[in-house]
């Protein structure tokens, strides 16, 4: 979740900018396979409370698709690489590994390590886990995020069986995983959540284990020990890990609060060790004193906030009236107003580290463009009148803000009425799932550096794109660029699809993300990394 000002940068480039921001003390130490001097001198009765912001809709690594799902994991597994806080790839589960000439084949060898409950984990954990995801009864929204895999997408479509995917453990340590096309981001892949493993003992003997603190078995840093529904998470430091002498913090807690003013208060009174991003939220009235007084902290990040149309009702289901809507936002007013410090102007849905268009697709806030490509749009559609218009956005400050100034400015543009519907994220993600909605506000945060990340959103229906956009052109050209073995043809390839998405508008850009937040000086090497996901393995907090 980032940064030549434009353009594409290389995943090692943008790795090592990821010094840059780290929210930590300026001596961070090595990952894991390096040594933690201190590390036993520190790994006392240290304690981290944070808020996550929300309920998460799941903590099952298979499932997880949001920030609130996924910090858990991260927390709770190690999948077979970890970035760190030196902001490169290190071994983790996998001791080391090997790639084919043809890059194609990758070998993984398992280190010796155990999940918390003491069963060892093994190869067959982890291709139990990459084919659970794949599997259609799994009904996983980041399934694709394995179609690198060989027959990954036939297996999820139901063409092939799970047995002809390319994931084989030829023993208890050794992975073996086919690729069906050269991806050079392939390693940043093994270390998301999507990839973690599942103990599969467990998973095969309870369907419902990742709901329960005491079947809820991982291989990482911490493990899950209390899960108090709407009220808090918390976790400890797993004894059974393997780079448990790394590992600083003895218990950490994840608080579900929703207000921004309430987080920031418990900051202040010292309740929370961190406040804001990325995982909870500042309260905007208190951004310009927050950084007036040099405590807020921030970083540009790889995510792009957006509104998503129902492209399968009226009147978004005209591609003119969809680019009325989208132009005639000022999202100039929005930042300058309303985010501050939180978030820059997006004129594509690519963030500002992937685009191919650095300039934007339109120009912001074009009214006259709006009115007359709306009017057209109508005609098209035998419409005399737009009937109301519902936002729908889950319970937030900053999303109730944009969403009043939105509601605002199309009422001044159009005329049109817009009413605004608030819920709690998991009915909101839900009611957007099944269609019940116009717009909805959502959000992509990179899985890792290329734009086929963002793009392959809107590959097909379902999953991820819940705007029941689709066009088999526009998969085509995905396709095509996932086969490509020339980067340029590759890129050029690319750029077609992000031009055809700006076209045909499923997604309205609104601002790209820039996290900010205020942490206490004792909280160090918290590692938030250049595609804004945070990892509290090496965290410290030396006050508690």
């Amino acid at each position: 979740m980032n940064k030549s000002k434009f353009g594409m940068l290389s995943m090692s480039i943008v790795l090592t900018l990821s010094l840059l921001f780290v929210g930590c003390s300026s001596n961070s130490e090595s990952t894991s396979g390096g040594s933690a001097a201190d590390s036993g001198s520190a790994a006392g009765a240290q304690k981290l409370s944070v808020n996550m912001g929300s309920e998460p809709s799941t903590i099952d690594p298979g499932l997880a698709e949001d920030i609130p799902s996924m910090v858990v994991p991260r927390a709770a597994f190690d999948g077979l690489l970890r970035l760190g806080p030196d902001g490169k790839l290190h071994e983790a589960a996998a001791e080391k590994y090997e790639v084919s000439d043809d890059k194609l084949t990758y070998t993984f060898h398992l280190r010796d390590s155990k999940w918390s409950n003491g069963d060892p984990v093994t190869a067959q954990d982890f291709e139990y886990a990459w084919k659970r995801v794949l599997d259609p009864k799994t009904a996983s929204s980041y399934a694709y995020q394995l179609y690198y895999l060989k027959n990954g997408e036939a297996a999820t479509k139901g063409s092939v069986s799970l047995d002809e995917v390319g994931v084989k453990a030829t023993d208890d340590k050794t992975l073996v995983v086919t690729l069906e096309h050269p991806t050079p981001f392939f390693p940043e892949l093994v270390a998301s959540v999507t990839y973690f493993p599942v103990n599969k003992k467990v998973a095969e003997s309870n369907g419902k284990w990742a709901d329960d603190p005491s079947t809820y078995i991982g291989n990482g840093p911490f493990k899950l020990d209390k899960w108090e529904h709407k009220s808090k998470i918390t976790l400890v430091k797993n004894d059974q890990y393997w780079d448990k002498d790394n590992v600083k913090l003895s218990e950490m807690t994840l608080y579900m609060i929703d207000d921004a003013n309430t987080e920031l208060n418990m900051f202040d009174s010292g309740d929370l060790d961190w406040a804001g991003s990325p995982l909870g939220n500042l309260p905007l009235d208190a951004m310009p004193s927050l950084k007036e007084s040099g405590g807020l902290q921030s970083q540009a990040t790889a995510g792009t906030y957006w509104y998503l149309f129902n492209t399968q009702q009226a009147p978004f289901n005209n591609k003119k009236i969809r680019q009325a809507f989208s132009y005639a936002i000022n999202r100039q007013e929005i930042v300058d107003n309303i985010l501050q410090s939180k978030g820059e102007v997006a004129l594509g849905i690519l963030p500002p580290s992937m685009s191919y268009k650095p300039d934007g697709y339109f120009k912001d806030g074009d009214i006259e463009t709006a009115k007359k490509l709306l009017a057209e749009g109508m005609q098209e559609q035998k419409l005399d009148k737009l009937p109301e218009i519902t936002i729908l956005y889950n319970t937030d400050e900053t999303h109730q803000r944009i969403a009043q100034a939105i509601q605002d400015q199309w009422r001044k543009a159009f005329g049109v009425e817009v009413k605004l519907k608030n819920e709690e994220n998991k009915v909101a993600r839900e009611d957007m799932k099944q269609g019940n909605f116009q717009i909805g506000r959502a959000s992509w945060i990179a899985d890792f550096n290329d734009p086929i990340n963002f793009l392959d959103v809107f590959r097909d229906k379902g999953g991820n794109n819940k705007t029941g956009w689709f066009s088999p052109e526009y998969k085509d050209l995905l396709t095509k660029a996932t086969e490509e073995k020339d980067s340029g043809k590759r890129a050029e390839l690319l750029k077609q699809a992000d031009a055809m998405i700006m076209d045909e508008m499923p997604a309205i850009p609104i601002y790209y993300y820039t996290y900010a937040w205020v942490k206490k000086d004792s909280v160090k090497d918290v590692v938030i990394d250049p595609l804004g996901f945070v990892d509290f393995k090496y965290a410290s907090n030396e006050a508690k």
